[in-house]
């Protein structure tokens, strides 16, 4: 069978070569996504899904590689779901990341940065302090298998290494394998949650049957020897609690501010530390708070730029949807000597109102920081604030965003129709050798604007390729 070869043009939000076949008149015809392929290659691929005007797939044949391209670290990357990028050289994967917002602000929000900033980077391998491990016993494939899930599948992937946790983490993989195997309850035991701090690690076991002493003998000796601390999950997230040894607490630090932030295993946090304090570092010198200010934190989490906020300004205001969160985030507010100049308040932020910002009050600067879905009723709600208490607008918005079609989205609204000018956005790569793109966005008041029509789509029906 003749083998039909494309040229590669770009990457989708999958890291997935982009291509067209070609029309009788040589045209582009039909898009095609190819797993594997990079910009500027030409290949050949095999189908794995077909539509109308689309087919995705993956690669069979690489005619002509890309300068870009390198050989994967690990040897278990084409199968394994955990990368998508390690085939790409590590500051093009950053390049690529950037394109992406870049082509989303303007197709999506239509606009652009006045400024693009450069890159934030950090460790390339080993990053990963967070992590969901899926567990199933697999006769096939010799027993219990432990690891991310394989590329499009739930099927759990065949991992003896792993490069992009931690060293420590990586080498107990395989004796983890084995412990969960010689358990009475390995077949009930669906995932493993990962957390390490900067003095501990957990394993949180999800366990839908109690171990028993046998089970708890063997437990506890891999703890001892792997030192590391379990903590067993018997129903949903909230029903975690640490069971052998009960050491030193969770917790990461952000030293410049003098913060030690104290977090579970199963909270939200950022997964790779050190970016994380890279984008706490830029995102509060962009916001340029001042000793007087009152800055709003909204979707603040456990006080993750709360707290550092509340080291620079008068007053700072947490919002979260969450009285667990919220009450947690004053914990640590009160634990770092800062609940004098914070307050945390509980409110859907996704349903938020014009009405609810003129209740809250005038603040001068606001960081926001919404999960995927991003925060287009904020967004919505200071474009019709604009038009009747403009005074209640903040000067300077800070956005850090972990999509960046949201980002776009809101950006749009908040461009055309409440009277803002994006100055600066940028990426960090947070998550290396992976498609996820952080993206950072500045915004900044305009005293004279007239209100442009702007369509409010939804980004989740937006095409894939950029």
């Amino acid at each position: 069978m003749q083998e039909t070869f494309i040229k590669i043009k770009s990457l989708d939000m999958d890291a997935r070569g982009v291509g067209h076949l070609e029309n009788e008149d040589g045209s582009p015809g039909k898009v095609i996504f190819v797993e594997g392929a990079l910009p500027g290659e030409t290949v050949s691929f095999e189908t794995l899904r077909k539509k109308k005007n689309w087919e995705s797939g993956r690669m069979v044949t690489l005619k002509q590689a890309s300068s870009m391209r390198v050989e994967p670290k690990c040897e278990h990357f084409w199968h394994c779901g955990g990368c998508s990028m390690q085939h790409l050289e590590p500051s093009a994967q950053v390049a690529m990341k950037q394109r992406v917002l870049e082509d989303n602000l303007w197709h999506i929000g239509k606009t652009k940065a006045e400024n693009i900033m450069r890159p934030m980077y950090g460790p390339t391998w080993g990053y990963r302090y967070r992590a969901r491990l899926s567990v199933r016993h697999v006769a096939k494939k010799g027993g219990m298998l432990v690891g991310f899930h394989e590329r499009h599948s739930s099927y759990v992937a065949d991992m003896t290494n792993c490069y992009i946790v931690p060293p420590h983490v990586a080498k107990m993989l395989v004796p983890l394998r084995e412990l969960i195997g010689s358990l009475s309850i390995f077949n009930q035991m669906p995932q493993i949650e990962l957390a390490v701090g900067e003095e501990s690690t957990v394993l949180v076991l999800r366990i839908m049957a109690p171990l028993t002493p046998a089970d708890e003998t063997l437990v506890k000796a891999f703890a001892d020897q792997w030192n590391i601390e379990w903590w067993l999950q018997p129903k949903g997230p909230d029903t975690a609690y640490p069971y052998y040894p009960k050491k030193t607490e969770l917790y990461y630090t952000l030293p410049e501010f003098g913060i030690r932030m104290p977090f579970k295993p199963t909270d939200f946090t950022q997964v790779n530390h050190q970016i994380n304090r890279l984008l706490v570092h830029k995102a509060l010198g962009l916001l340029q708070v001042e000793k007087e200010d009152r800055v709003a934190d909204l979707f603040c989490g456990l006080g993750n730029f709360t707290l550092p906020l509340a080291t620079q300004a008068r007053e700072v205001v947490g919002i979260e949807g969450s009285t667990a969160l919220t009450t947690r985030a004053l914990e640590n507010a009160r634990a770092n000597g800062l609940s004098d100049k914070t307050s945390f308040s509980t409110r859907n932020l996704f349903e938020i109102t014009k009405d609810d910002l003129i209740a809250l009050g005038k603040f001068d600067r606001m960081l926001v920081d919404p999960p995927r879905d991003g925060a287009v009723a904020l967004a919505v709600a200071l474009a019709e604030l604009r038009l009747t208490h403009p005074e209640l607008l903040p000067k300077r918005i800070v956005y850090v965003s972990c999509s960046p079609s949201t980002l776009a989205r809101d950006t749009g609204i908040l461009t055309h129709r409440a009277g803002y000018k994006m100055s600066k956005a940028g990426v960090a790569n947070m998550f290396p050798h992976t498609s996820h793109v952080e993206s950072i966005g500045v915004f900044d008041l305009l005293e004279d604007f007239v209100p442009r029509q702007f369509e409010v789509k939804d980004v989740a029906q937006q095409p894939e390729a950029q």
